[in-house]
């Protein structure tokens, strides 16, 4: 209790624990449906795109979240529009979109004021960006993520699972989809700032496939998968804090060891299933 004291007495500790939850919790919510809907390399796209938008408001002296925030959510819509598309499918889109971000980001930069410190922490993620005011506008936008995510919870679990048949009884798909895509890209832009534009898509892919491995219910996946991201985050960060590592890579790896050990009790129980069935024929 005093090692934690200490660790929480620093002011930029408790705004990257605050930030920290209220993001792995929405991004593990919202990775449920991506996860079915095999769209979770839209994280991994959208943050591409967020560090490219953050490149641009950095030379340009602009509000980085304000350009960001804005530009993501745009490009998540253009992603989705895509991939609905005959001409582009997939993950072709979302290669195209990434490495194109990327690739500007990396030439604004270049050609301006050479690497810039900041950019390379959201690139990589550094708890000791977070100002204030950051902190103010993450918990808000949070909260209306979280919000929006539980008001439209049972169409959320319609158009995851049957798009046709959601549509086929007056569900607005196309209006969810996008709805979905919008709160992704909100949640890829407020991470960043702790765990970088290459680390930020694993709270969104890893929960839900933990989760997976012993829950077989939709409600019982986002409450394992809410409760795993946030747990995984408090010990990567109090682990970065004890051992002076980054934070992003510390959560993914509890996040690892969550997977195995979830894999291994996954296993474990098909086997006892399997045995028990033997006993009785």
């Amino acid at each position: 209790m005093a090692y934690l004291e200490n660790m929480f007495s620093y002011t930029f500790m408790m705004r990257a624990l605050i930030v920290g939850l209220l993001v792995s919790l929405c991004s593990a919510l919202l990775g449920v449906s991506l996860v079915l809907k095999r769209y979770s390399m839209i994280g991994d796209g959208l943050s591409h795109v967020g560090f490219g938008a953050l490149a641009v408001a950095s030379v340009l002296g602009a509000s980085e979240l304000g350009v960001a925030i804005p530009v993501v959510v745009a490009a998540a819509i253009l992603l989705l529009r895509l991939s609905s598309s005959a001409a582009i499918k997939g993950d072709a889109v979302i290669a195209l979109i990434s490495t194109g971000s990327m690739a500007l980001g990396v030439l604004v930069i270049s050609v301006t004021s050479g690497m810039n410190t900041d950019i390379m922490n959201f690139l990589f993620g550094s708890i000791l960006t977070m100002s204030g005011g950051d902190v103010t506008l993450s918990i808000i936008l949070s909260a209306c993520v979280l919000t929006l995510f539980v008001l439209f919870y049972c169409r959320m679990f319609a158009v995851t699972f049957d798009e046709d048949f959601a549509r086929a009884t007056g569900v607005n798909v196309g209006f969810y989809n996008t709805l979905l895509a919008c709160l992704t890209a909100v949640t890829i832009v407020l991470g960043m700032r702790m765990m970088g534009a290459l680390l930020i898509s694993s709270l969104i892919i890893f929960p839900p496939l933990t989760s997976m491995r012993l829950c077989k219910t939709f409600k019982g996946v986002v409450i394992c998968s809410g409760l795993l991201s946030a747990l995984c985050f408090a010990a990567g960060i109090i682990i970065s804090f004890a051992l002076s590592t980054p934070t992003g890579p510390s959560v993914v790896v509890m996040n690892i060891i969550c997977f195995c050990v979830f894999s291994v009790l996954s296993r474990m129980r098909s086997l006892k299933n399997t045995a028990r069935r033997a006993n009785i024929r």
